[in-house]
């Protein structure tokens, strides 16, 4: 692997972000060297609260999303190795109290369809149950309800409350609240100091504010952070240097910097090997572990996660042949070009690998029937609609639930381009990316959209 520049990169994270209208971030690299120190580098750019115009740095808090998921399901694993819970035990036998809107679902989700995603319930139920520890206690009541979307294990769908429901099997294991589980488990062991999981700590460093418009006009979230209920799904902040200190962790097979074992290799390698496969390959990675994306870029393989919540969103792959680890943290929710075109540069010009391409449209989009496709899918954050219309068929999308309050438009239409049979696309202008739209059946007949990594059934 080449020798990392860190001048050139902070060049050309200034450079392509004002491009891409990010309003700040922090990009870091890591690698592991076979002697001596490892090579860790760091550049900041923007400002962290387009408001007050505080300055970006290397140490500053972002929420790092959905990448929590990662460190939640580590915890998850030091737990198995321990003894106290199997990855194909159901959640039932953990939580005895544990109850969901179908049998099938209450007995049949084990602690494996959680982390890769399988479980079938609906992966988007966001209900505030208050600041206190009981919150998660709480949040599980509210699932009693939830649709299950498809028979567990049938197929897959990306699950922030599948997180919840993990969070608190740790809870109920440890005794802790998660928050503490997680900072006596993980963040000590690590040496981490810059890590938080709630507000009032967070407010002790340089934290960013996540933004719903970008430069030049940037306008900031009108919240910060989502409830408390989703910490385990997307709600860590931290700096770069500790994101990419747990990167590190998975690097090394589970060992700390300082030979402290967190967890078994076994496990770290349950973590990232293949688990199952995911509908479509183009908005996220080729398959799923047991918590980790699993990237194809050319024939190399990495793992990593996205973060994206309330205005922010975060970054990380992790090479292992190289022993290579790239994070990106950014408040701005549109920064997926930032992505796409920072990392592509930095895999290929450091270790040679290509990125791989997002969906593009066709020239002369194929004759395909949408007929068959046609009508209402819904699950509980969102109602989707497929219009068959002379100028084209209509992707309709309409934000329900409590997370609708913080959308500007909640409802959004756009034009769908059609790629292949069952696949199509459309542009999504604020991100700046053709994102696609996979179609669907599962052996038993039931029809189901794709989109946002998400599987959608369709019920009229």
């Amino acid at each position: 692997m080449k020798e990392i520049d860190a001048a050139h990169w902070q060049a050309r994270l200034d450079t392509i972000a004002r491009e891409t209208g990010v309003v700040g971030a922090v990009l870091g690299l890591l690698h592991l060297a076979e002697d001596g120190e490892d090579e860790l580098v760091r550049v900041a750019t923007g400002v962290l609260n387009a408001n007050t115009g505080r300055a970006t740095t290397v140490d500053s808090l972002f929420q790092i999303g959905s990448i929590s998921k990662t460190w939640t399901a580590t915890v998850i694993m030091q737990l198995v190795d321990e003894g106290k819970i199997s990855l194909d035990q159901p959640v039932k036998d953990i939580l005895p109290d544990f109850r969901l809107s179908t049998d099938d679902l209450t007995n049949g989700m084990t602690i494996r369809n959680l982390l890769n995603h399988t479980s079938g319930i609906d992966g988007d139920v966001f209900v505030d149950t208050g600041r206190g520890d009981d919150n998660l206690a709480k949040y599980l009541t509210e699932l009693e309800t939830a649709v299950q979307i498809f028979p567990v294990g049938a197929t897959w769908s990306y699950c922030n409350s599948g997180f919840s429901i993990l969070g608190r099997i740790i809870e109920a294991q440890t005794g802790q609240v998660w928050d503490t589980a997680m900072r006596e488990r993980l963040y000590a062991p690590l040496g981490l100091t810059h890590t938080c999981t709630l507000p009032e700590e967070a407010l002790l460093f340089d934290t960013a504010v996540g933004h719903v418009v970008g430069l030049p006009e940037p306008k900031v979230a009108p919240v910060w952070m989502l409830q408390r209920s989703a910490g385990p799904a997307g709600l860590i902040n931290a700096s770069i240097a500790d994101l990419l200190t747990f990167a590190r962790l998975h690097l090394k097979d589970g060992v700390a910097a300082d030979g402290t074992r967190v967890v078994s290799a076994e496990m770290a390698a349950a973590m990232r090997d293949f688990s199952v496969d995911v509908p479509e390959k183009y908005l996220l990675g080729d398959s799923w572990g047991l918590g980790f994306i699993r990237f194809n870029w050319g024939g190399a393989f990495l793992y990593g996660h996205d973060g994206n919540t309330i205005g922010q969103a975060a970054f990380l792959r992790i090479y292992p042949e190289a022993g290579l680890a790239v994070g990106l943290l950014t408040n701005d929710g549109s920064a997926h070009q930032l992505y796409q075109t920072l990392f592509g540069e930095i895999f290929d010009e450091l270790c040679g690998v290509t990125i791989n391409e997002m969906l593009e449209l066709p020239d002369e989009p194929p004759a395909l029937d949408i007929t068959p496709w046609a009508g209402r899918y819904e699950r509980a954050s969102v109602l989707i609609e497929i219009i068959d219309e002379a100028e084209g068929p209509l992707f309709r999308a309409t934000q329900k639930g409590e997370l609708a309050a913080l959308e500007e438009n909640p409802v959004q239409e756009y034009r769908m381009t059609p790629v292949r049979e069952g696949l199509y696309g459309i542009y999504m202008k604020d991100m700046g990316i053709n994102a696609p739209v996979w179609f669907y059946q599962l052996p038993t007949g039931e029809r189901y959209v794709h989109f946002g990594a998400r599987a959608t059934r369709k019920v009229a």
